[in-house]
């Protein structure tokens, strides 16, 4: 039977600066639902270093759900990988916080926008997103402008999102703080307004 993990080179460099930034803005324990939670190696590295926190990890592929679940075999704060779509109605779940890494750009806008009513319905207190954006009045790296160029060329409804269009559409959220992260990417710190 082949081994079902996929592994991204991204993950493993960005875990760690995600993690501190988790750390100073949780609390010591509750339920984290991650959305769009990919190969699953940001999931099975949480919840190995935040023993106080349950994890709800979700993908919308299969192939990732079953990566997810296989990188997180044998943690115990760790439940099996659901299917999440953020434009259609979320599973009924109470999460205390919610993460989103690397998502919006690789999604047209209303997964965005579905990421926001969803988070606000599902009643969190705290949304942190992780990625690369667009910032008015700051210099875009070389590579980010590369990158949003091959997503839009990739699918025309993709592409690197201007942070304040993502604040904008935060609706019932404020900002508590944006934290610069490794190559070019931010993690932006929602709260519940």
């Amino acid at each position: 039977m082949s081994d079902p993990r996929i592994s991204s080179p991204a993950a493993l460099r960005n875990r760690e600066p995600i993690l501190e930034v988790l750390r100073a803005h949780l609390p010591p324990a509750g339920l984290l639902l991650e959305i769009a939670s990919g190969t699953g190696e940001h999931a099975a590295h949480f919840a190995a270093h935040m023993p106080g926190w349950r994890f709800q990890p979700t993908d919308i592929e299969p192939a990732r759900r079953a990566s997810i679940d296989a990188w997180c075999a044998g943690l115990p704060n760790v439940a099996p990988a659901i299917h999440l779509d953020t434009t259609a109605p979320w599973p009924a779940l109470r999460p205390d916080a919610i993460l989103c890494c690397n998502m919006i750009h690789i999604a047209p806008w209303a997964a965005a926008l579905g990421l926001f009513a969803g988070a606000l319905d599902s009643g969190a207190a705290t949304l942190i997103l992780y990625g690369p954006f667009f910032r008015d009045g700051i210099e875009t790296a070389a590579s980010n402008l590369a990158f949003d160029a091959d997503l839009r060329r990739r699918d025309p409804a993709w592409g690197i999102r201007r942070l304040e269009d993502v604040v904008a559409a935060a609706r019932g959220f404020a900002v508590a703080d944006t934290v610069l992260m490794p190559a070019n990417n931010l993690c932006v710190v929602f709260r519940r307004a």
